[in-house]
C-alpha cells in the first residue's frame, strides 16, 4: 500500500518543527555522534540504559528533516523497550528500507514505517537509517 504523500510529508513536518526527543539529556550513561557525511546530518543520539531496558533517550544535532525526523520516531518507538527489543525493531526498519520487510513487521514500527518510501530513494537512505545505525553502534556491547 503506498502512503498518501501528504500524511507523510505531515508526519515529517511535524516531527522537525515539534520534535519530542529533541534535547539535552543530562543523565544519559550513553551517548554517541552519528554523521552522515552527504548530506551533512550530525547527531548526537544519548540514551539512559538500565538493567538492559531504555528507560530514555534524546538527540541533538542538525540535519536534513529525514534524518531528524527518523530519529524521532526511533525514540518515540524505543524508550520503555527492553535494549534486545530495540535492536531487533532497528533490524525490521533497515530491512524495510531496503524494501524487504512485510506488512506485519512494518506496522510493528508505528509512525516510522512511514520511512518505507525512502527505500526508493537512494540519496535520502543515509539520512534515514543515521538514527538507528548510531544506536545499533551504542547498543552493540549491551
Amino acid at each position: 500500500m503506498a502512503m498518501n504523500n501528504t500524511f507523510y510529508n505531515e508526519i515529517l513536518t511535524d516531527h522537525n518543527m515539534n520534535p519530542i526527543h529533541k534535547h539535552a539529556l543530562p543523565d544519559a550513561n550513553m551517548s554517541l555522534e552519528g554523521v552522515n557525511p552527504s548530506c551533512g546530518d550530525d547527531i548526537v543520539l544519548s540514551l539512559k540504559v538500565e538493567d538492559g531496558k531504555i528507560l530514555d533517550g534524546a538527540y541533538e544535532g542538525s540535519g536534513c528533516a529525514i534524518s531528524q525526523a527518523s530519529a524521532d520516531m526511533m525514540l518515540d518507538l524505543i524508550i520503555g523497550k527492553s535494549v534486545e527489543e530495540a535492536k531487533r525493531l532497528s533490524e525490521i526498519f533497515l530491512r524495510m528500507i531496503k524494501g524487504k520487510v512485510t506488512d506485519a513487521e512494518r506496522e510493528e514500527l508505528e509512525e516510522a514505517g512511514i520511512l518505507q518510501d525512502v527505500s526508493h530513494m537512494p540519496a535520502r537512505v543515509k539520512c534515514a537509517v543515521l538514527g538507528w545505525h548510531t544506536m545499533d553502534q551504542m547498543l552493540e556491547d549491551k
